[in-house]
C-alpha cells in the first residue's frame, strides 16, 4: 500500500510540473514601430519593456523600424506590449502613440516632419 501512495504522489508531483511548465510558453513577435528615429528611442523603448511583467527581451531595430519581443503568454500579451509602447511616445503597429507622451519625446526622438516645429 505504501508503494501505491508513494507511486500515486510522484505521479501527482510530475503531472503539476508538466502542467506548470505549460502556462509559461514564451512567445516572440515583431510589432512595427515606424516612429522610432534613433539609438535613444532604441534605448528608451528596452528599457521601458525589460520593465514589463512578463517580457523577457526587447530588441528595437530603428533602421528597420520594428521591435522584436519576447514575452510569457500567462503574464502579458501583444496588445498590452503595444500600448506600453504607445505610452512612451511611440507608434505601434495599429496603436497610435499617446500624443502627450510623444510632445515629451526629444527633438531627435519625434517623427522627420515634427522635429523641424
Amino acid at each position: 500500500m505504501k508503494k501505491f501512495y508513494l507511486l500515486l504522489a510522484l505521479t501527482l508531483v510530475t503531472c503539476t510540473g508538466v502542467f506548470a511548465q505549460a502556462k509559461k510558453a514564451l512567445m516572440t513577435v515583431t510589432i512595427k514601430t515606424p516612429s522610432v528615429q534613433c539609438d535613444m528611442c532604441k534605448d528608451r523603448i528596452e528599457k521601458f519593456l525589460a520593465k514589463e511583467e512578463g517580457v523577457q527581451k526587447a530588441t528595437v531595430d530603428y533602421k528597420r523600424k520594428t521591435t522584436k519581443v519576447s514575452f510569457y503568454t500567462d503574464r502579458t500579451n501583444i496588445e498590452n506590449i503595444k500600448t506600453a509602447i504607445a505610452n512612451l511616445g511611440y507608434d505601434a503597429d495599429d496603436v497610435s502613440a499617446n500624443d502627450e507622451s510623444y510632445q515629451k519625446l526629444p527633438r531627435c526622438c519625434k517623427k522627420p516632419e515634427d522635429s523641424k516645429l
